[in-house]
């Protein structure tokens, strides 16, 4: 086993496998990581277990993912408007959960919560749609080009007034934590779905306007090669523009539009992800946020690739 040092390493990737929460922690920690982030999955039960782990130091939590702990309740979960609705009674609420993930993240020592802020709201979940063209008929076809065209046009007028609306939270939230004397960074991370928000250039808008708050960019790496693939954003451009703002990172890669792979293992292409070093490097939380389908020796080879093609670029 190989200690991973200061990386950190998601309970996404077996959270689904185990009830109790010490069985999940001791899987990770076996892979040599120190530090965990809690996912939005892990329940209050299975922090009975999981607290006296953290209290006598055998496992430091990097980070929580918003809402933490789980909550049963589809307005807000992972995929949601959030922080952005339109309903001031459910905006409310996602500010207090986002208060109390952050309030979790305090009390464990944690850096910072990761948050899905919102999205622009659309009838239906049109990036399913979207993603089946793209596998179907490629990007360039008139069918995908057809419906992105609506999605785009929806998304495009409607962002400055989502991307206003989180912003009005996020400052909410980030007086909340200012009063409490929280040192916890709340870090709006790059989605996965096309009219999911942030996209790299309104994380920005929001970074600059709320310059000296805690908030960051959570710069998801799989999720921002698919969204460029997809057409959203020139990723490695915007990502020169953008890296000043992140805070952390989810390493993981993506293969066509599926995410979560081991980056260089499961692509099979060592130069590719190159391209995120620098800001992996940089982050000040570097998390893998992994599939379960992800063996221990692969979890192991991409480390070593990762951290030794760092280390020779710093010569």
């Amino acid at each position: 086993m190989i200690d991973k040092g200061e990386y950190s390493f998601s309970t996404c990737w077996n959270i689904k496998k185990h009830t109790v929460g010490r069985g999940m922690i001791e899987e990770i920690k076996e892979l040599g990581f120190r530090n965990v982030e809690l996912n939005y999955n892990v329940t209050e039960e299975m922090m009975t277990t999981i607290e006296p782990m953290i209290e006598k130091g055998e496992i430091g939590v990097s980070s929580v993912h918003n809402v933490f702990p789980f909550i049963n309740d589809k307005d807000y979960d992972t995929d949601s408007v959030m922080l952005g609705f339109d309903d001031e009674a459910k905006r409310k609420r996602s500010v207090e959960l986002l208060i109390r993930s952050m309030e979790y993240a305090n009390r464990y020592g944690a850096k910072a919560v990761v948050v899905h802020p919102g999205e622009v709201p659309f009838d239906y979940n049109i990036d399913v749609d979207l993603k089946r063209l793209y596998r179907d008929h490629g990007k360039d076809s008139p069918e995908y080009q057809k419906l992105w065209s609506v999605m785009i046009e929806r998304r495009d007028r409607l962002s400055p007034l989502y991307t206003q609306r989180i912003q009005e939270s996020l400052e909410i939230v980030s007086e909340h934590a200012a009063r409490k004397g929280w040192n916890v960074a709340i870090g709006i991370e790059t989605r996965s779905r096309s009219y999911q928000m942030p996209s790299l250039m309104e994380a920005k808008t929001i970074c600059e306007n709320l310059a000296g708050s805690p908030v960051y960019l959570w710069y998801d790496i799989g999720h921002a090669m698919m969204m460029d693939r997809m057409g959203l954003y020139d990723n490695l451009k915007e990502l020169q523009e953008v890296k000043k703002y992140i805070y952390g990172v989810h390493i993981h890669e993506t293969l066509e539009l599926a995410d979560h792979w081991c980056p260089y293992v499961h692509s099979k292409d060592l130069h590719y992800f190159d391209h995120f070093l620098e800001a992996i490097d940089y982050a000040k939380v570097k998390v893998y946020e992994l599939k379960a389908l992800c063996e221990p020796n692969e979890i192991h080879e991409s480390h070593n690739l990762i951290t030794s093609k760092i280390a020779a670029r710093k010569g």
